[in-house]
């Protein structure tokens, strides 16, 4: 039985109704939004507000309408990062970004002559928000955060850093690509003046998805332009949201997925959810901590990380070691960099990557024994590796 732990790069299986939803979309409404007024067509306007609706309660959003769909993440945090910093604007980030926001900075560096300060944070990927309030001088205009890390799970402390931005009047863009639908948010609570977030991951939607909520004070420009269904005579995107960054006809099919799939979590609970998974992690990590040879990176304690745990077996490439497992065992690990090398820089494994346990919330205990298996039996074999 085949035992998939790559959730953080995407999660599978989906929920039941999931795929379901994209079948009857494709089958029985199969149009436009906003682009006719015949009744089918008025069935998927209504696709549309529901998830949005749905995406609204899941975050704690007033204004359902300040979500804007997007293709991902990356597509959102694009969209937040080009359209709100100016030539030379500052903007702080960590040391532990993905490359959907590390590259569009530098690109942004090198275009518009931006400034990016790097919190630097530690080898278990911590970090401290005062070092976050050193940075902060007269031309910052943003901070820009992963909520967790992609390579060692490690939350950062964003509550606290919220409070920092707010007290300095910087806007902080939150990228939750690997806490949405896994970790409680509350953009009212923290508050946060974006949120980025993808739907495949937690969230358990369909590839293609995914959206950028937008505070009612920022006020950004499209990152590209077109057809919204309305506002046609006019030669500008439409100032009101969710029109304006909307541009093309949407992915309607993976839309009607990712409202199935919220609508599950919904009814599990976000706590359920974070509890069943950080129950895996705290035997995963037991049963990597028990083997000799093997480095564990991240946090020890489960309330300040996400499902996510990477490591290293000693002497063995962590590529041979994921094709290894994956065909003697079944087990589906990622290898690599994670397209997070300012990660691997901090905890010192930028010339090897890891190999990366990601948990989902179909996981079960049995995948754990399956793991602790191969694990064992590589460990045995590991001079076959060399």
């Amino acid at each position: 039985m085949p035992v998939y732990l790559d959730n953080a790069a995407t999660s599978f299986p989906k929920p039941p109704g999931v795929c379901e939803a994209v079948c009857d979309f494709m089958q029985n409404i199969g149009c436009n939004a906003g682009r006719g007024a015949y009744r089918q067509a008025l069935r998927a306007d209504r696709l549309l507000y529901d998830t949005r609706r749905a995406l609204a309660r899941l975050f704690n959003i007033a204004a359902a309408g300040r979500i804007v769909f997007t293709a991902n993440v990356t597509e959102a945090l694009n969209l937040a990062l080009k359209g709100w910093l100016r030539p030379g604007d500052h903007v702080i980030t960590s040391s532990l970004e993905h490359n959907a926001v590390w590259r569009c900075l530098k690109r942004l560096e090198k275009e518009r002559h931006i400034s990016i300060g790097v919190v630097n944070c530690n080898q278990q990927g911590v970090l401290e928000p005062a070092a976050v309030r050193r940075l902060i001088n007269s031309r910052t205009r943003l901070i820009v955060l992963t909520h967790a890390s992609n390579v060692t799970g490690t939350l950062l402390p964003i509550a606290e850093i919220s409070e920092i931005a707010a007290a300095a009047g910087v806007p902080l863009l939150l990228d939750a690509a690997q806490t949405a639908g896994v970790y409680p948010i509350d953009v009212q609570a923290l508050p946060v003046a974006m949120l980025a977030f993808t739907g495949h991951k937690g969230l358990m939607g369909p590839q293609g998805t995914g959206g950028l909520y937008i505070r009612d004070d920022i006020e950004l420009l499209p990152l590209k332009e077109g057809g919204t269904g309305g506002h046609s005579r006019a030669e500008e995107m439409p100032a009101d949201l969710p029109d304006r960054f909307e541009a093309g006809t949407p992915n309607l099919p993976g839309i009607a997925g990712l409202k199935a799939a919220v609508e599950f979590l919904l009814r599990q609970g976000i706590v359920s959810v974070r509890q069943q998974e950080m129950s895996l992690w705290r035997r995963a990590r037991q049963i990597l901590c028990s083997l000799p040879g093997v480095t564990v990176y991240g946090p020890e304690d489960p309330e300040k990380c996400v499902g996510v745990l990477s490591f290293n077996i000693a002497g063995v490439a962590p590529e041979k070691a994921a094709h290894w497992l994956d065909m003697h065992y079944g087990i589906m690990l990622r290898s690599g960099l994670h397209c997070a090398p300012l990660a691997h820089r901090s905890i010192g494994t930028l010339e090897t990557g890891t190999l990366r346990i990601g948990l989902g919330f179909f996981n079960t205990e049995a995948d754990m024994d399956i793991l602790a298996d191969g694990l064992r039996e590589l460990l045995l074999r590991k001079h076959q590796l060399a």
